[in-house]
Protein backbone atom coordinates (compact mmCIF):
# COMPACT_ATOMS: atom_id res chain seq x y z
CA UNK A 1 0.00 0.00 0.00
CA UNK A 2 2.86 2.40 1.09
CA UNK A 3 4.80 1.88 -2.46
CA UNK A 4 1.51 3.38 -4.60
CA UNK A 5 1.33 6.25 -1.58
CA UNK A 6 1.73 9.68 -3.11
CA UNK A 7 0.94 11.34 0.08
CA UNK A 8 1.41 9.29 3.77
CA UNK A 9 1.86 10.89 6.90
CA UNK A 10 1.79 8.77 10.22
CA UNK A 11 0.14 8.29 12.63
CA UNK A 12 -2.55 7.73 10.03
CA UNK A 13 -3.30 4.37 8.35
CA UNK A 14 -4.57 5.06 4.81
CA UNK A 15 -2.33 7.11 2.95
CA UNK A 16 -4.14 10.71 2.17
CA UNK A 17 -3.14 9.91 -1.74
CA UNK A 18 -2.36 7.08 -4.07
CA UNK A 19 -0.51 7.67 -7.13
CA UNK A 20 2.78 6.39 -8.90
CA UNK A 21 5.17 8.91 -7.95
CA UNK A 22 7.60 6.87 -6.01
CA UNK A 23 7.70 4.53 -8.88
CA UNK A 24 8.55 6.98 -11.30
CA UNK A 25 11.69 8.21 -8.96
CA UNK A 26 13.10 4.84 -8.14
CA UNK A 27 12.73 3.89 -11.81
CA UNK A 28 13.97 7.25 -13.06
CA UNK A 29 17.46 6.80 -10.69
CA UNK A 30 20.04 5.12 -12.71
CA UNK A 31 21.75 3.98 -9.44
CA UNK A 32 18.82 2.04 -8.72
CA UNK A 33 18.23 0.71 -12.41
CA UNK A 34 21.99 -0.30 -12.30
CA UNK A 35 21.56 -1.90 -8.67
CA UNK A 36 18.22 -4.05 -10.37
CA UNK A 37 20.61 -5.33 -12.88
CA UNK A 38 23.63 -6.10 -10.78
CA UNK A 39 21.24 -8.38 -8.56
CA UNK A 40 20.02 -10.23 -11.67
CA UNK A 41 23.08 -11.09 -13.18
CA UNK A 42 24.99 -11.53 -9.74
CA UNK A 43 22.05 -14.23 -9.19
CA UNK A 44 22.89 -15.89 -12.81
CA UNK A 45 26.42 -16.39 -12.21
CA UNK A 46 26.10 -17.30 -8.84
CA UNK A 47 23.59 -20.01 -9.66
CA UNK A 48 25.67 -21.25 -12.88
CA UNK A 49 29.24 -20.83 -10.40
CA UNK A 50 27.36 -23.19 -7.72
CA UNK A 51 25.84 -25.66 -9.83
CA UNK A 52 29.78 -26.33 -11.38
CA UNK A 53 31.01 -26.56 -8.12
CA UNK A 54 28.55 -28.16 -6.23
CA UNK A 55 26.95 -30.75 -8.29
CA UNK A 56 30.12 -33.25 -8.79
CA UNK A 57 30.17 -33.00 -4.55
CA UNK A 58 26.57 -33.69 -4.28
CA UNK A 59 27.09 -36.96 -6.86
CA UNK A 60 30.27 -37.90 -4.75
CA UNK A 61 28.11 -37.58 -1.21
CA UNK A 62 25.43 -39.45 -2.34
CA UNK A 63 27.46 -42.79 -4.51
CA UNK A 64 30.63 -42.75 -2.70
CA UNK A 65 31.35 -43.58 1.30
CA UNK A 66 34.40 -42.47 2.54
CA UNK A 67 35.60 -41.47 6.49
CA UNK A 68 34.30 -38.14 8.13
CA UNK A 69 31.51 -37.94 4.88
CA UNK A 70 29.07 -36.79 8.14
CA UNK A 71 31.33 -34.36 9.74
CA UNK A 72 31.46 -32.79 6.12
CA UNK A 73 27.91 -32.45 5.43
CA UNK A 74 27.73 -30.96 8.80
CA UNK A 75 30.57 -28.51 7.58
CA UNK A 76 27.79 -26.49 5.31
CA UNK A 77 25.03 -26.43 7.74
CA UNK A 78 27.44 -25.08 10.39
CA UNK A 79 27.74 -21.57 7.87
CA UNK A 80 24.40 -21.21 8.61
CA UNK A 81 23.90 -21.64 12.30
CA UNK A 82 26.07 -18.34 13.52
CA UNK A 83 25.15 -14.73 12.83
CA UNK A 84 26.36 -13.84 9.55
CA UNK A 85 27.97 -10.63 10.08
CA UNK A 86 30.43 -12.37 12.06
CA UNK A 87 31.45 -14.95 9.89
CA UNK A 88 31.72 -11.76 6.97
CA UNK A 89 33.68 -10.23 9.09
CA UNK A 90 36.05 -13.07 9.30
CA UNK A 91 36.04 -13.38 5.32
CA UNK A 92 36.93 -10.14 5.14
CA UNK A 93 39.59 -10.29 6.60
CA UNK A 94 41.07 -12.76 4.04
CA UNK A 95 39.77 -10.74 1.58
CA UNK A 96 41.80 -7.97 2.49
CA UNK A 97 44.84 -10.00 2.20
CA UNK A 98 43.71 -11.89 -1.04
CA UNK A 99 42.64 -8.16 -2.75
CA UNK A 100 39.09 -9.25 -2.95
CA UNK A 101 37.14 -6.43 -0.79
CA UNK A 102 35.68 -4.46 -3.38
CA UNK A 103 35.84 -6.77 -6.32
CA UNK A 104 33.06 -8.38 -8.44
CA UNK A 105 34.88 -11.57 -7.52
CA UNK A 106 34.54 -11.26 -3.70
CA UNK A 107 30.92 -10.96 -3.68
CA UNK A 108 30.33 -13.47 -6.00
CA UNK A 109 32.52 -16.05 -3.80
CA UNK A 110 30.34 -14.75 -0.82
CA UNK A 111 27.66 -15.67 -2.60
CA UNK A 112 28.21 -19.16 -3.16
CA UNK A 113 29.31 -19.52 0.14
CA UNK A 114 26.05 -18.98 1.44
CA UNK A 115 24.72 -21.52 -1.73
CA UNK A 116 27.07 -24.52 -0.79
CA UNK A 117 24.04 -26.22 1.99
CA UNK A 118 20.94 -25.78 -0.19
CA UNK A 119 23.39 -26.75 -3.67
CA UNK A 120 25.13 -29.90 -1.79
CA UNK A 121 22.19 -31.05 0.27
CA UNK A 122 19.26 -30.93 -1.61
CA UNK A 123 21.06 -32.30 -5.18
CA UNK A 124 22.51 -35.14 -3.01
CA UNK A 125 19.60 -36.50 -1.88
CA UNK A 126 18.30 -36.47 -5.12
CA UNK A 127 20.69 -38.40 -6.31
CA UNK A 128 20.54 -40.65 -4.02
CA UNK A 129 17.19 -41.21 -4.84
CA UNK A 130 18.20 -42.67 -8.44
CA UNK A 131 18.33 -46.27 -8.69
CA UNK A 132 22.12 -48.18 -9.60
CA UNK A 133 19.60 -50.26 -10.99
CA UNK A 134 18.83 -47.88 -13.84
CA UNK A 135 22.37 -46.79 -14.07
CA UNK A 136 23.36 -50.46 -14.47
CA UNK A 137 21.09 -51.25 -17.05
CA UNK A 138 22.19 -47.87 -19.05
CA UNK A 139 25.75 -49.19 -18.82
CA UNK A 140 25.11 -52.96 -19.95
CA UNK A 141 23.22 -51.34 -23.17
CA UNK A 142 27.02 -49.58 -23.90
CA UNK A 143 26.55 -46.26 -22.48
CA UNK A 144 29.83 -44.85 -20.69
CA UNK A 145 29.96 -43.40 -17.72
CA UNK A 146 29.15 -39.87 -18.99
CA UNK A 147 26.07 -40.90 -21.26
CA UNK A 148 24.84 -42.59 -18.64
CA UNK A 149 24.79 -39.84 -16.22
CA UNK A 150 23.81 -36.83 -18.33
CA UNK A 151 21.28 -39.27 -20.13
CA UNK A 152 19.94 -41.23 -17.11
CA UNK A 153 21.51 -39.80 -13.71
CA UNK A 154 20.93 -36.18 -14.12
CA UNK A 155 17.48 -35.91 -15.80
CA UNK A 156 16.35 -37.76 -12.89
CA UNK A 157 17.45 -35.89 -10.05
CA UNK A 158 16.72 -32.63 -12.00
CA UNK A 159 13.17 -31.89 -10.01
CA UNK A 160 16.56 -31.93 -6.76
CA UNK A 161 18.57 -29.90 -8.43
CA UNK A 162 15.97 -27.46 -9.61
CA UNK A 163 15.20 -26.65 -6.14
CA UNK A 164 18.04 -25.66 -5.03
CA UNK A 165 18.76 -23.96 -8.25
CA UNK A 166 15.95 -21.32 -7.14
CA UNK A 167 17.10 -21.15 -3.58
CA UNK A 168 20.16 -20.40 -5.04
CA UNK A 169 18.99 -17.95 -7.19
CA UNK A 170 16.84 -16.34 -4.62
CA UNK A 171 18.89 -16.38 -1.78
CA UNK A 172 21.57 -14.61 -3.93
CA UNK A 173 18.96 -11.95 -5.05
CA UNK A 174 18.03 -11.04 -1.35
CA UNK A 175 21.72 -10.95 -0.04
CA UNK A 176 22.72 -7.86 1.99
CA UNK A 177 24.73 -7.90 4.82
CA UNK A 178 27.80 -10.04 2.74
CA UNK A 179 27.46 -7.84 -0.58
CA UNK A 180 27.39 -4.43 1.48
CA UNK A 181 30.75 -5.86 4.27
CA UNK A 182 32.91 -7.03 1.08
CA UNK A 183 31.43 -5.64 -1.62
CA UNK A 184 30.36 -1.75 -1.23
CA UNK A 185 30.78 0.87 -2.09
CA UNK A 186 31.76 -0.79 -5.95
CA UNK A 187 29.04 -3.19 -6.06
CA UNK A 188 26.09 -1.97 -5.19
CA UNK A 189 23.13 -4.97 -5.47
CA UNK A 190 19.27 -4.22 -5.03
CA UNK A 191 19.25 -5.04 -1.23
CA UNK A 192 21.88 -2.76 -0.60
CA UNK A 193 20.28 -0.06 -2.16
CA UNK A 194 17.78 -0.91 -0.52
CA UNK A 195 19.67 0.40 2.87
CA UNK A 196 20.07 3.94 1.64
CA UNK A 197 16.72 4.52 0.43
CA UNK A 198 15.45 3.71 4.09
CA UNK A 199 17.88 5.77 5.31
CA UNK A 200 17.91 8.80 2.95
CA UNK A 201 14.72 8.97 1.74
CA UNK A 202 10.66 9.04 2.65
CA UNK A 203 8.78 6.29 3.78
CA UNK A 204 6.99 5.24 0.59
CA UNK A 205 10.39 5.02 -1.67
CA UNK A 206 11.29 2.11 0.34
CA UNK A 207 8.54 -0.50 -0.56
CA UNK A 208 8.81 0.11 -4.10
CA UNK A 209 12.29 -1.38 -3.82
CA UNK A 210 11.14 -3.83 -1.61
CA UNK A 211 8.33 -4.99 -4.13
CA UNK A 212 10.58 -5.56 -7.20
CA UNK A 213 12.14 -7.25 -4.61
CA UNK A 214 9.69 -9.42 -4.13
CA UNK A 215 8.07 -9.98 -7.76
CA UNK A 216 11.08 -12.35 -9.14
CA UNK A 217 10.55 -14.19 -6.13
CA UNK A 218 6.67 -14.87 -6.26
CA UNK A 219 6.92 -15.48 -9.82
CA UNK A 220 10.03 -17.85 -10.27
CA UNK A 221 8.24 -20.01 -7.06
CA UNK A 222 5.11 -19.85 -9.21
CA UNK A 223 6.92 -21.02 -12.05
CA UNK A 224 8.93 -23.93 -10.35
CA UNK A 225 5.70 -24.83 -8.37
CA UNK A 226 5.78 -28.11 -9.88
CA UNK A 227 9.04 -28.86 -7.92
CA UNK A 228 9.03 -27.36 -5.03
CA UNK A 229 7.41 -29.79 -2.83
CA UNK A 230 7.76 -31.32 0.16
CA UNK A 231 8.76 -34.71 -1.72
CA UNK A 232 11.78 -33.38 -3.08
CA UNK A 233 12.54 -30.88 0.35
CA UNK A 234 12.45 -33.75 2.58
CA UNK A 235 14.78 -35.84 0.20
CA UNK A 236 17.30 -33.67 -0.33
CA UNK A 237 17.95 -32.71 3.59
CA UNK A 238 17.88 -36.36 4.32
CA UNK A 239 14.27 -36.96 5.99
CA UNK A 240 13.54 -39.85 3.80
Amino acid sequence: MLAFADKYEVPVIIPQKFGFRWWEFVLGQGSLLSSIATSFVLAVIVTAVSLLICIPAAYALARFNFKGKRIFLLSFLLSNAYPRMGLYISIGILFYRLNLMGTFVGVVIIHVLNSMMFMTWIPSGAFRGVYRQQEESARDAGAGPLRTFFCITLPLAMPGIAVASVFTFLGSLEEAQGTLLVGFPQIKTMPVELYGVIMEYPLTAGPVLSLILIIPTILILFVMRKYINADNLSQGYGMK
